[in-house]
């Protein structure tokens, strides 16, 4: 049946179908409505009187889609072989999307200030350390004489800067002269720090429950590498992770202290307990002493730090196998949380040298 003309607006009607609207002027907007089939039967007519491909055209087509799906074919085959040396079946045999790979998780620790903690990052060598800064008035006293030689060691590049332009850039309140940026610290497994190794000290972790003063923090880190912990369970909210005002007070801790951060610190507790591990709370309430622990120190075991002043949090504290207290025999009534972990991790490191 052919299409209506473009004049009349009742014109053209036949069988009861609606004649064809007149077409718009060239470069007009569309107008509202238009039916979709319009653009269809526009495409269909384009591709109806398009050029048909030369032979030697449609040959060069032909050969990039065959070589287009063999390497299909050869990365399919490569997947499901690499699966099967696994006994896995894999994701596209199975019919599963594989996920994108997760980004590396990091705990930050990108720039490090103070002498000490410099010196003990390029003394450990586990980073990448990018640059150092060294104010100009610097006096050549030892360590950072060492900080030099080990960055020259390590070819690590030296800017001098002025001093006000170092603190400036500088996030802690004294950075001593010394700056660097490095890589960021990589986070550990949680499973990682709770497993048992034979040949190896049992699991000694510290957690820490909402202590958000990053100079606290950086204590206890301090403390717990000196007394041997070989982990430390951060929880993801309501606490600080690694800030240069951290790294400077951990004084190099924090790059020998493997450190998992968890998203609710209860249940990173629940699955210590699973991994056979003794979840030791500390708190001012309890009544029994730290110094009653005995042979439960040298059992694997996690203590869990609250910040002063609040404590442990009561889900926190009910995930715990025993709760115990420092005693205090003046009268204050409690212990700043980077002091208290001294005494606790150094009274675990003394029930385990025991013969």
């Amino acid at each position: 049946m052919s299409p209506a003309r473009s004049g009349g607006a009742g014109r053209g009607r036949s069988a009861g179908r609606p004649a064809a609207r007149t077409a718009a002027p060239r470069g007009a907007a569309p107008r509202r409505g238009a039916p979709a089939k319009a653009a269809k039967a526009a495409s269909a007519k384009v591709a109806k009187g398009a050029k048909p491909l030369s032979p030697a055209a449609r040959k060069a087509v032909e050969a990039k889609l065959e070589r287009q799906r063999q390497r299909s074919d050869a990365g399919r085959a490569r997947s499901e072989a690499k699966a099967r040396r696994g006994g896995r079946p894999s994701p596209a045999a199975a019919g599963i999307t594989p996920p994108r790979p997760a980004r590396d998780r990091s705990l930050g620790g990108e720039q490090v200030e103070g002498r000490q903690a410099v010196r003990e990052l390029l003394l450990a060598g586990t980073r990448k350390v990018r640059e150092l800064w060294v104010a100009t008035d610097l006096e050549d006293a030892g360590v950072v004489s060492d900080i030099a030689d080990l960055a020259a060691d390590q070819r690590v590049p030296i800017v001098e800067v002025n001093r006000k332009r170092l603190d400036a850039a500088a996030r802690s309140e004294a950075p001593q002269g010394v700056l660097a940026m490095a890589a960021p610290l990589p986070e550990a497994e949680l499973d990682d720090l709770c497993r048992q190794v034979r040949g190896k000290p049992a699991p000694f972790l510290v957690a820490v429950d909402g202590v958000t003063d990053p100079g606290n923090l950086g204590a206890l880190l301090r403390s717990a590498e000196g007394a041997g912990v070989t982990g430390i369970i951060l929880p993801k909210h309501r606490a600080v992770h690694v800030t240069p005002t951290v790294a400077k007070a951990a004084a190099g801790a924090i790059e020998h202290l493997p450190m998992a951060v968890v998203s609710g610190l209860p249940a990173a507790l629940a699955r210590c307990r699973q991994h056979k591990l003794w979840v030791v709370g500390l708190d001012d309430a309890s009544d029994r002493s730290l110094f009653e622990l005995d042979d439960l120190g040298r059992e694997p075991v996690v203590l869990v730090l609250g910040a002063e002043g609040p404590g442990l949090s009561r889900l926190v504290r009910e995930r715990c196998d025993l709760v115990v207290s420092i005693p205090m025999l003046g009268r204050l009534s409690s212990l700043n949380v980077s002091a208290a972990a001294a005494l606790a991790c150094y009274e675990v490191a003394r029930q385990r040298r025991r013969p």
